[in-house]
């Protein structure tokens, strides 16, 4: 056994340890101590940032909802719109139409008005051409005189009698 090489380098490991393991042993669990404290930051400053992404997740998705909100009012508005808007063009075109057939039933009328008037002058003309032409062709002048002198008499009588 203590031929063994294996016996003294054991021997050599603890006799090692022991002489300078007081001196190796505290930088060593300083610098042990102080990773973990680094880790321990390290993780409670991942926490940290954790729980603000999360918060800003949050108020990411509130406000995603709120602008979805507000997006959907804006197009029902816009839509409430387009059907007054709609329903106005409806009302203009139908009475804008009311007007223009009173338009074209105030110009028939004024065309009928105005045939009548032309048949009438026409039927007029035509019923003094012909009683010229009767009265030319049945009296002779002795007639005509007498009869102009009739109605020269009855002009006073007349002209004092209450219209018809």
């Amino acid at each position: 056994m203590f031929q063994e090489a294996g016996f003294w380098y054991a021997v050599s490991f603890v006799l090692f340890f022991v002489v300078f393991g007081s001196k190796i042993w505290k930088p060593l669990t300083s610098l042990l101590d102080a990773r973990a404290e680094r880790i321990r930051v390290e993780l409670e400053e991942s926490a940290r940032l954790r729980r603000e992404a999360e918060q800003m997740r949050e108020d990411a998705m509130r406000e995603r909802e709120q602008a979805y909100a507000e997006a959907s009012a804006v197009v029902e508005q816009a839509r409430k719109h387009a059907e007054d808007l709609a329903a106005k063009a409806r009302v203009d075109a139908e009475e804008m139409l009311r007007r223009r057939e009173q338009m074209a039933r105030d110009r028939i009328s004024a065309a009928e008005r105005a045939a009548v008037e032309e048949v009438r002058a026409a039927a007029v003309e035509v019923a003094f051409e012909s009683a010229h032409r009767v009265l030319a062709e049945t009296l002779d002048q002795k007639a005509d005189a007498a009869f102009v002198d009739k109605a020269i008499a009855d002009l006073p009588s007349a002209l004092t009698a209450p219209a018809v």
